[in-house]
Order: C-alpha cells, then structure tokens, then sequence
C-alpha cells in the first residue's frame, strides 16, 4: 500500500499516521541493535486493525472526502492502464474544444481480464492535478461543447459497431454564464435522448464524483458501476446543505439524507455494481484499482456482446423503466 503525504490525509485517517509514526520509530531503533520484534509486529497489528475499523464504518460524508481525494486516479489514468494507442478526438464541430471531457478511440486490453482485446470508444471528465491544469480542465466542469464532442464521438462509435466506456468523475456541470449561453441544459439533454438510443454497448463506471447532470450527460448506459468510494446525486452535499439551511455547516447531513454512496443506490436499483477499492481508497494502491474496474468492464462487455441491437435498446429501456420505488393507494 502506497505511503502517502502527510498533506494529503484526510481529518478521519490522523489517527492511523500518529500510530504508523510510532511504528516507523520503533523500527528506526530496531535497526540499531535494540530487538523490539515483538512490540513492533503488536503494534503493526494494531495499525491494520484501526485503519481496518475506520474504512468499515466510513460515513457518507467520509466517503464524499475520499471520492475528491487529490491523488485519487482520474480518467487519463484509468486510459492509459487499460488501453493502448488512445488518439484522442477533439472538438465538437461547432464552437470548439472542452478539455473538462476527454474522448477517443483505443484498443482495450480485454485479453489481460480473460476477454478480448477490441476497439472501444473512451469518454470521461478530467480534472487536473495543479493549479495550472485544474483550471485549464475547470475542475472536470464540462460546457456544452465537451457534451456535444462527446455526443458526436458516441455516434462516430455506433457507426462502426464499437462500446462506449463512459467514466464519471465531475463536481457538475460547469456554471458560467458563457456555458448558460452556448446551451448547456440542451447539451445534456440531448446527451440523455441521443445514449438512450445508441445502438452499441454502453458501460458506465463512476469513478469519482458524479454531480447532478453534470455527469448525467455521459451517464446513460446498459449497466452503470460504481467505485466503492465515488459518489452519485443530483447536488453534491454543500450544495444541499446552502439551499436547505442556507449555510454550507450542514453538508455532512445533507449527504446522510440524499443516500449517495454506492451501496444506497444499489439498494434502490440506480446502480448494477459495486467495485470494490483497496483499503483507504483507490489512491492508496492504484494499479489494484485499474484492475478491479477493467475486470468489471470486461465481464459487463462479454455479457452485452451476444445481444442484438434491438435487445440491446430494450434492455436499456427496461432498466431505467424499473429504476425507482412508489405505492399506490386507493
């Protein structure tokens, strides 16, 4: 498991670090001749039991922290270890480039998970990692040009009988008055109708954060995964809390009410499957992470492959149709 920067722990994980500090001090004097063999693999123990019980019981609001952690892979990550000879594709032939969306054709490694390697369509928000990319991505915020270069890659695929892999990863759509301008609510929802009609594979994983329409737009799918930490809403919780309480204080209670972790939405039907993380979140051990997800992509794909066009679109239909819960009463 990856060491990581003081820097980057989260509030929750401070306990774990004052005890792996303690660990690391006892091995120092252990190297000096002292045998503290003994007391050091009591207190590993204790280290791996108390990183164990903070990552069983996380809050919803702990998981949201470890969704926007600044290490976490993004989808240029996921891209490169799972593909090779990605040529990304820009532009949306009408007004321009949206870097906060990144698209294009590749060759999967389907062999390396006991499938085939094939030609898919990659789609997905990326964020950046400093201070230069972050605002030259928006912080993985699309404008309708990033939805309309998507939409536009989506067709390209269905013309030549190609999979979409869409992973989500975005704080929303982005807000500025130029994005309200060019179209951004016709931009998603033209996405919406436009997936929902494609007549290839499309599989949806959410790997980070999955705001509102925001990550709708490249969200429609025949089967929607979800990373154990990542998060899925129609608002992110701040913004629940300044609209409920008109103060950001609450934000911890408005992700306990809006249900947003994975296993909420599994238990309501919204999502298909949960990919399990490694211990403290994908950031910890990243290559585990891209394997779990390209394993799960593979066998989504190996069971979508077989079906018609036709099925296909029914199945898709048939499963938003059943998403959602109501009681009739006389």
């Amino acid at each position: 498991m990856a060491r990581i920067d003081a820097k980057y722990l989260l509030d929750f994980e401070k306990p774990i670090m004052e005890l792996e500090n303690k660990l690391n001090d006892m091995r120092a004097l252990d190297t000096n001749g002292l045998d503290l063999s003994g007391e050091i693999a009591a207190l590993a123990d204790r280290v791996d039991d108390l990183r164990s019980s903070i990552f069983r019981d996380l809050t919803r609001w702990q998981r949201v922290q470890i969704a926007r952690h600044p290490l976490r892979p993004y989808t240029l990550d996921y891209i490169s270890s799972l593909t090779r000879n990605f040529i990304e594709l820009r532009g949306d032939r009408n007004f321009g480039d949206d870097p906060a969306i990144v698209s294009g054709f590749a060759t999967y490694h389907g062999a390396r998970f006991g499938y085939r390697d094939r030609t898919v369509l990659m789609v997905g928000h990326q964020k950046g990692r400093d201070t230069k990319s972050r605002k030259y991505r928006r912080f993985g915020m699309p404008n309708p040009e990033g939805y309309r270069k998507a939409r536009r890659h989506m067709h390209l695929a269905a013309k030549f009988n190609k999979p979409v892999i869409c992973l989500l990863d975005t704080p929303g759509a982005y807000p500025g008055m130029e994005a309200e301008e060019r179209g951004q609510a016709e931009a998603i929802a033209r996405n919406l109708f436009e997936m929902a009609r494609l007549p290839v594979p499309i599989v949806v994983v959410i790997i980070g954060e999955g705001a509102s329409g925001g990550a709708l737009g490249i969200g429609v799918g025949d089967r929607l995964l979800m990373l154990e930490n990542s998060w899925y809403s129609v608002i992110a919780p701040e913004s629940c809390s300044s609209i409920l309480w008109r103060s950001w204080d609450y934000k911890e209670e408005a992700a306990r009410s809006l249900k947003l972790t994975a296993s909420d939405l599994v238990n309501v039907g919204v999502v298909d499957q949960i990919i399990a993380e490694p211990l403290g979140g994908a950031h910890r051990n990243p290559e585990a992470t891209y394997a779990a997800v390209g394993k799960a992509i593979c066998d989504v794909l190996k069971e979508l492959d077989p079906l018609s066009a036709a099925d296909l679109l029914q199945q898709r239909l048939d499963r938003f149709d059943q998403i959602g819960i109501f009681e009739e009463v006389s």
